[in-house]
């Protein structure tokens, strides 16, 4: 036990006459009181049968007994609360090897419970070949009750610290994060813990707070089993909490300081509750202990992280709170990651979104499904388009883009080269000269991200399609009836923004009732399957019996969307009349 070594000054008694009648000195104890009398380290002499033969003064002082009351008795009888360690001290009768060790207890003279800790050698005596028997030396040293509980402490916060390092910030999520570092901390550090954040500057708008009102958002809550019931009055995730303005985490936001009080009586309940509901829920609870630490990274707050004790757990000590400080602090630089990542992300697909609404069909009779599906909320949203394009003799063209890499620059990409290809379709070109022109064009105005890109031209009575693809992958032909499915075999071309060029056509048969499937590769593309495997099943795709494009979207998706680590954007269309039809309606 480690320590530093107490002791109780006190005059040096007279020397005592240390001799038991059934064991005859073999020791000149005069001798030995005038040399160890005097030291401050308690000595004792055992004979072989470990009866006190000699103590000194210091150890009748720390043991609080008088001599007489260890002489001719063993360490078990005279202080049968201590651990006195006999069996170590007849191994060094044994084998006269010296030994050390730290013994605790609790001593006949002392007042109340506390555990006293001493650190012990011991040696054995020899005289003239003869053993006699073992001297103790032995040292007080500091290891209270009380010192035990702060050690213990220490520990249980160096174990949250490291723990930190695995548990906070497993993703990009920050509901996800504020939910780890809320049940990390509970129970080692809190019996309930609640994380609450501002709320987010791209979101969807929420009624203003009231004038003088903090308002928060609960991101996450964690308590102690016994209190769960209890604290679900605290609201759930989700939720927007308005503090006073002179509650504790307002004040805690306002100062980055962490805010600790006792919620001994219903004036500081009252002070440090955010509403009424939330002081009676802390009186119900039991609550009498709190601390509201800020949440912030580069000195702006992002939110705070509140602890509550209840009922026999200890009120938060100094070393608590410089704890809950470190956890918050390293919680902060994982949700500004989060935040930053969120912010990109929403403003992405909410450009993306608004460029991909709903194509507008060309034609009456022509009828179009779209879809789009962001891989999940860990991806980045991409540059993934799609477009229905009238042209003035009755065609109609078709586009289905990915513009390479995530974020917001790549949805802005994607809306130069969609705006870009609207310009190219009014000049009535084939699929693969407009893919040159706009390849060229791509390379002069200085967009740096390439993008595949596939273009369907559809004659006026959708009698032929024209095909032609920029690295894309190839479209897929639902024929009506029995005639079954198709894969287009489009030549390989570079995708667009190389400058390499070298795109051709091909044409397909394509009549009244024939879907065009078009598709990204985050349908068809995984990590541990070939990519032409996977495009090849497309080629089992069938029409719902009901012939719904809706539908057969629903089934694509559900069949081939699991899995996915990009975007999906999906388009289904197809001319649902013969040419007179069309013909007539042009004429009209």
């Amino acid at each position: 036990m480690k320590g530093r070594a107490v002791w109780r000054p006190a005059p040096c008694p007279r020397r005592f006459d240390l001799l038991h009648a059934d064991h005859p000195p073999s020791i000149d104890v005069t001798a030995l009181a005038a040399v160890l009398d005097g030291t401050t380290a308690g000595v004792a002499v055992f004979d072989t049968d470990l009866r006190y033969l000699y103590v000194n003064p210091s150890l009748v002082r720390h043991n609080g007994l008088p001599p007489s009351a260890h002489l001719g008795r063993r360490p078990s009888e005279v202080m049968p609360d201590i651990d006195a360690r006999e069996d170590l001290m007849r191994a060094v009768l044994a084998d006269g090897r010296a030994r050390e060790v730290t013994s605790s207890g609790r001593l006949p003279a002392e007042s109340g419970t506390a555990r006293c800790y001493w650190h012990g050698a011991y040696h054995r005596l020899e005289m003239d070949g003869r053993i006699i028997g073992v001297v103790g030396i032995v040292l007080e040293v500091v290891a209270s009750d009380d010192e035990q509980r702060r050690l213990a402490q220490a520990q249980r916060h160096l174990s949250l610290l490291d723990s930190a390092n695995t548990r906070i910030g497993t993703t990009l999520d920050m509901d996800t994060t504020c939910a780890e570092l809320a049940d990390l901390v509970v129970p080692g550090l809190a019996d309930v813990a609640i994380v609450e954040v501002f709320p987010r500057d791209v979101a969807p708008p929420v009624r203003p707070a009231p004038p003088g009102v903090v308002r928060l958002r609960r991101a996450a809550m964690s308590a102690v089993r016994g209190l769960s019931p209890g604290a679900a009055r605290f609201g759930t995730a989700g939720d927007y909490v308005d503090h006073q303005e002179d509650a504790a985490v307002p004040r805690c936001l306002a100062s980055d300081q962490p805010i600790v009080e006792n919620l001994t009586d219903d004036e500081q309940v009252e002070r440090s509750a955010p509403t009424p509901e939330w002081a009676e829920a802390f009186r119900d609870l039991g609550l009498h202990s709190a601390v509201v630490v800020p949440v912030s990274v580069r000195g702006a707050p992002i939110g705070a992280l509140g602890l509550f004790r209840a009922g026999g757990s200890p009120i938060f000590s100094d070393d608590d709170v410089v704890v809950a400080r470190e956890l918050a602090g390293r919680a902060a630089v994982h949700l500004d990651h989060a935040r930053r990542f969120t912010h990109e992300h929403t403003i992405a697909l909410e450009l993306q979104r608004s460029l991909l609404s709903e194509p507008r069909p060309p034609h009456p009779h022509i009828e179009v499904a779209t879809r789009y599906l962001p891989a999940d909320r860990s991806v980045l949203v991409g540059g993934d388009w799609f477009d229905v394009i009238p042209l003035p003799d009755g065609r109609h063209l078709k586009a289905m883009g990915d513009v390479m890499g995530h974020g917001v620059e790549a949805a802005v990409a994607m809306s130069h080269y969609r705006s870009l290809l609207r310009l190219l379709a009014d000049e009535e070109l084939p699929p693969h000269r407009i893919l040159e022109q706009l390849d060229r064009m791509v390379e002069r105005s200085g967009i740096d991200r390439a993008a595949t890109c596939l273009l369907a031209v559809v004659d006026a009575d959708g009698g032929m399609c024209e095909v032609a693809s920029a690295g894309h992958l190839p479209p897929v032909f639902l024929d009506p009836g029995e005639a079954g499915t198709r894969i287009c075999d489009v030549p390989a071309a570079p995708p667009l923004g190389t400058g390499f060029g070298g795109y051709r056509s091909t044409v397909m048969e394509c009549g009244p009732g024939t879907v065009l499937f078009m598709y990204t590769d985050g349908l068809v593309e995984r990590r541990d399957e070939d990519i032409d495997t996977c495009v090849a099943r497309l080629g089992e795709l069938t029409l719902p019996e009901n012939g719904d494009l809706e539908t057969l979207l629903d089934r694509v998706l559900e069949r081939f969307g699991p899995g996915a680590e990009d975007d999906i954007a999906v388009m289904a269309s197809r001319t649902r009349e013969g040419p007179d039809d069309l013909a007539r309606d042009d004429l009209a």
